[in-house]
């Protein structure tokens, strides 16, 4: 059996580094908000697994910090893909922007409303009358949002900007200078780094949502498709393996992205947070949810973040899903464990 099992695991191991035949790879040019991070840890994990060279592609990630919008290098041509949020997507559509969204990277809602963990707030509805603290001026249309599916306005709290410095945001909750915070995933892990323990009271109206998608311009779809197809399905992949060996996806980002593993225990919160938001709901990973983009956008108008409604069928197209979900999860789990043993 121990020889059996050592085949196996060698054998594994080949497929893994599997030499990329002669064949050109097709670079894909994308653009994203952290390029390589825990948050995005699809693209770290297919890259430490070899599955966007497999699948014939190459990524070359655009700089992020960029005061231009995202959906501007697709216009431009100088990215295959962009990832974009709802309202950025929408609002680009209003504009006239030539845009498709293809996968949709996540599906949970990154944002979120936090209370001090022993506090007596159970739900968005107890924060009437209370001061709530943002993050940044960005979180006001979520918590707007948010008291607006439980009947009740922004207007009925008190808000103060309080920025991103974890040892801030933990003495605003703390010394109670605000009752929750409108924030996100990386925010909840700052607070946890200063000994503040934060529970989640948002709707459950408010958790559904593709959160961030990737873009492309409509005109390429068939002349990128070897390209886009490749990397959806290598991404695909990658995702996945969270689901089967979470070890091994938390190796490769300790490698791959070690600045935000110095701290394991910060590292590990992050990565379950992460694989929280980038697992899909849905049968097929990243399709696409008319239902739900549909049902977001009144609170996204309600709350000023965009000016009016669009049709969804006017920028939804699931075109690549089939591809990128034809792979053999089997074989990913093999790998998964294989890599990992090879990287202890």
């Amino acid at each position: 059996m121990k020889m059996f099992n050592t085949l196996m695991l060698t054998t594994a191991l080949a497929i893994v580094s599997l030499p990329v035949t002669a064949q050109e790879l097709i670079t894909v040019n994308m653009i994203n908000p952290l390029p390589r991070s825990t948050n995005f840890y699809p693209l770290v994990v297919a890259e430490a697994l070899g599955y966007f060279a497999q699948e014939g592609v190459e990524v070359n990630l655009l700089p992020s910090d960029t005061s231009i919008p995202y959906v501007a290098f697709v216009q431009n041509g100088q990215a295959d893909l962009a990832m974009l949020d709802p309202v950025e997507t929408v609002n680009a559509r209003l504009a006239g922007a030539n845009i498709t969204t293809v996968y949709e990277v996540m599906q949970n809602a990154p944002e979120a409303i936090g209370v001090l963990d022993s506090s007596a707030y159970d739900s968005v509805d107890d924060l009437v009358g209370t001061t709530v603290g943002l993050v940044s001026d960005r979180d006001r249309a979520f918590l707007q949002a948010s008291l607006d599916v439980m009947g009740k306005s922004i207007d009925d709290v008190q808000t103060v900007v309080l920025g991103e410095s974890g040892p801030t945001l933990a003495a605003a909750i703390r010394d109670s200078q605000v009752s929750a915070i409108s924030g996100a995933a990386p925010d909840w892990i700052a607070l946890n780094a200063n000994g503040i323990k934060v529970r989640l009271i948002t709707p459950d109206e408010m958790l559904a949502s593709p959160a961030n998608t990737f873009a492309m311009n409509a005109d390429m779809v068939e002349e990128k498709r070897a390209g886009i197809e490749g990397f959806l399905k290598a991404w695909s992949k990658g995702m996945y393996a969270a689901s089967v060996n979470r070890e091994m996806v938390a190796q490769a980002l300790r490698k791959g992205v070690p600045a935000e593993w110095e701290d394991e225990a910060a590292g590990q919160l992050y990565l379950d947070m992460s694989i929280g938001m980038n697992q899909s709901t849905t049968e097929r990973l990243g399709d696409l949810q008319t239902g739900v983009w549909t049902a977001l956008q009144p609170r996204l108008l309600s709350s000023g973040a965009i000016p009016e409604l669009v049709d969804v069928s006017t920028f939804l197209n699931d075109t690549y899903i089939a591809a990128a979900n034809d792979f053999d999860r089997a074989e990913v789990e093999a790998q998964a464990a294989a890599w990992l043993e090879a990287n202890k």
